[in-house]
């Protein structure tokens, strides 16, 4: 770690400039965990979480909305891939510099963690996180959903805290699909008209975030609003991989009755093709341990062998299908329950015949 850092850290202190201080702290706590430090690193990241010295001296003052929900954060980790955490990371830098820079569009499949970053960096600066109900918003009367756009406006910009505040639009796919589409109605397109001057009016200290699964079909205009944009569905096989077995390492710390056997997980993986993204990978991960027998620590496994292998309920029982996949014969004997001795015999005499 650089003098520099530690220099930066006790002046973004001194200044009471909470954002940059906690973005310096995240990439102190960043630097000790790429040098192999990741118990420091750890430590570093709760500190912010849960340190309350930073937290400005006004009381939180609540938001009395019709068409905001605040939402309650909780710290968590988040395995992402390399070029996405580069990119979060570096709207923690810009928020931080406090440039002008504050409307953030998070785009990709779902699954892929854009409403979680959104959460986590909302945690990160100690703001109070408000997602917005479009339930509430949009109105079959002519016109309504444009006056709802422009109140929904109105009360974040009178917000008398604006600098604690992040609002989030998640799937704001339902205000601004493309206003020439012909399959998109008059009315919506007056709505997503509405929607891009209300943004450009909007408060330089109010952090606003948006996602969607539907880039391709956004209007050109409401993406130009945003400052910057993240491609979520940037990840490779071995992201996948490597993030579901971060995922089943700590439901392995929450839950004594499971057996940790990260070799076989991945040669799991490694015989799924195409993994599912994390979301979906993270339900059937939870899910096969919460179905699972309690006097039986391996049938996770079996559960997870089935929904993630194609074909997957047939070759579980079938032990030449699986020691073509490669797995060892204590590997196929946790898998199918047949005892390895019995399992070593038939491959024996199916090799000899």
């Amino acid at each position: 770690m650089k003098k520099k850092d530690v220099l930066d850290l006790i002046r973004y202190h001194t200044e009471h400039n909470d954002a940059a201080f906690r973005t310096q702290a995240y990439n102190i706590a960043k630097e000790f965990a790429e040098s192999g430090d990741t118990q420091l690193s750890e430590y570093i990241l709760a500190l912010i979480s849960n340190a309350n010295t930073l937290v400005p001296q006004s009381a939180s003052m609540e938001l009395d909305s019709t068409f905001l929900t605040k939402r309650t954060v909780v710290r968590t980790s988040l395995p992402l891939p390399e070029p996405i955490a580069n990119d979060i990371q570096g709207v923690l830098n810009a928020i931080g510099r406090n440039i002008g820079i504050h409307r953030f569009l998070f785009h990709g499949p779902a699954g892929t963690g854009k409403t979680e970053s959104v959460k986590q960096i909302s945690s990160l600066l100690q703001r109070e996180l408000y997602v917005v109900d479009f339930a509430s918003i949009i109105d079959s009367r002519l016109g309504q959903t444009a006056k709802n756009i422009t109140k929904l406006f109105n009360e974040i910009n009178q917000f008398p805290q604006p600098e604690q505040m992040v609002v989030l639009f998640d799937e704001i796919d339902a205000l601004a699909l493309d206003r020439i589409d012909s399959r998109d109605v008059r009315e919506m397109g007056r709505a997503t008209s509405m929607l891009l001057s209300q943004m450009d009016e909007l408060s330089e200290q109010i952090m606003l975030f948006a996602t969607t699964n539907l880039y391709s079909k956004f209007d050109k205009a409401f993406i130009r609003r945003f400052d910057a944009t993240i491609d979520f569905g940037r990840y490779t096989n071995e992201d996948r991989s490597d993030i579901a077995v971060s995922i089943l390492n700590g439901y392995s710390k929450q839950f004594s009755f499971i057996g940790k056997n990260t070799r076989l997980f991945k040669k799991i993986l490694a015989n799924a093709g195409i993994l599912p993204y994390p979301g979906e990978m993270k339900n059937i991960i939870r899910s096969s341990i919460a179905f699972s027998k309690p006097d039986d620590e391996n049938d996770y496994l079996r559960r997870l062998y089935t929904a993630l292998v194609p074909n997957g309920s047939e070759t579980i029982q079938d032990i030449h299908a699986l020691h073509d996949q490669n797995f060892t014969l204590r590997e196929i004997e946790i898998l199918t329950g047949i005892s390895r001795s019995t399992v070593a015999r038939e491959i024996k005499e199916a090799s000899n015949e």
